[in-house]
């Protein structure tokens, strides 16, 4: 049963992620075209951004494969390791996108602008926004749906190319309008930049503190030894271990337990508690329990 809903996740995965590839080339196509046609620069810019966000589908494709493998005799944990990783290099794509546009708005925003855009420029930014918000709603969607870090972050990728168009958009349409109003391209590009850093530290910050082994939050903390706790038999709980792994968590602990009970009761209550974890808490996947005997201290 769970081995069929893995390769559904990862079907529905790989669906989502070839369509942002066939999106990406289309608009890649689309705005090279009319950007030369209508003499948009910005238009031509936004191509070659739309052709970077292939990369990391492709690096979603890739990985998919391995971090959704089994647990094996090198890897008893599993591979999701491998999804915090692709997701890092997901966030920090969009972190030199981020830097890129806003130094290349600040640095031009003096420049002179000669010539005047032609309308059909336009229409290359336009397709871009409304497509690409669409197809951020969708992955974001599945993202969430199979709880997949790394497909969430290609997702804010395509919300990023969706925001990084609306410049271009700004600039065609004042450029068509009057040559002078050129410069407020810069403006929104260094307001959207700032936006996509902020949202490239949030997908970042989480990916490397489980590569660094960082621990569940404090309140998965409490909530991991309050349903310990009610476990009938668990006199303690202590010494709470937790790992992330993707969306998972394994869970480490010790119980407290009467010291008269037999071995057989006693490992009971800890597959109790095991079993009320995994049903119950913050997305256990696994968990190791060891016994203490609970003595009274006089």
């Amino acid at each position: 049963m769970e081995s069929k809903k893995n390769s559904d996740n990862v079907t529905q995965i790989r669906r989502v992620t070839w369509i942002g590839i066939v999106v990406n080339l289309g608009l890649a196509m689309v705005k090279f075209i009319v950007g030369f046609l209508g003499s948009s620069q910005a238009v031509i810019a936004d191509a070659v951004h739309s052709i970077s966000d292939i990369s990391t589908d492709f690096a979603v494709l890739f990985g998919v494969k391995y971090w959704s493998a089994p647990p094996d005799e090198d890897h008893p944990y599993g591979h999701r390791r491998i999804e915090a990783l692709i997701t890092a290099v997901i966030g920090l794509a969009l972190l030199i996108v981020a830097f890129v546009l806003g130094y290349k708005s600040l640095t031009t925003i003096r420049d002179d602008h000669i010539g005047q855009t032609a309308w059909i420029a336009i229409l290359g930014p336009s397709l871009s926004i409304v497509s690409k918000e669409i197809l951020y709603r969708w992955t974001v969607k599945i993202g969430y749906r199979v709880k997949s870090s790394a497909v969430v972050a290609n997702a804010w990728h395509h919300r990023s190319d969706a925001l990084s168009s609306v410049p271009a958009l700004i600039a065609v349409a004042a450029s068509a309008t009057n040559a002078k109003w050129a410069f407020v391209d810069h403006i929104g590009a260094l307001i959207i930049s700032i936006f996509i850093l902020k949202v490239s530290w949030d997908i970042v910050r989480p990916s490397l503190s489980e590569l660094i082994d960082r621990g569940a939050s404090t309140k998965d903390h409490h909530i991991i030894k309050k349903i310990a706790k009610n476990v009938h038999g668990v006199k303690g709980v202590h010494a709470i271990r937790t790992r992330k792994f993707g969306s998972n968590l394994h869970v480490d602990l010790h119980i407290l337990v009467d010291a008269e009970v037999s071995v057989r009761l006693g490992h009971n209550i800890s597959e109790e508690v095991k079993s009320e974890l995994i049903g119950k808490g913050p997305n256990v996947l696994d968990v190791v329990v060891h016994l203490e005997p609970f003595e009274i201290k006089k």
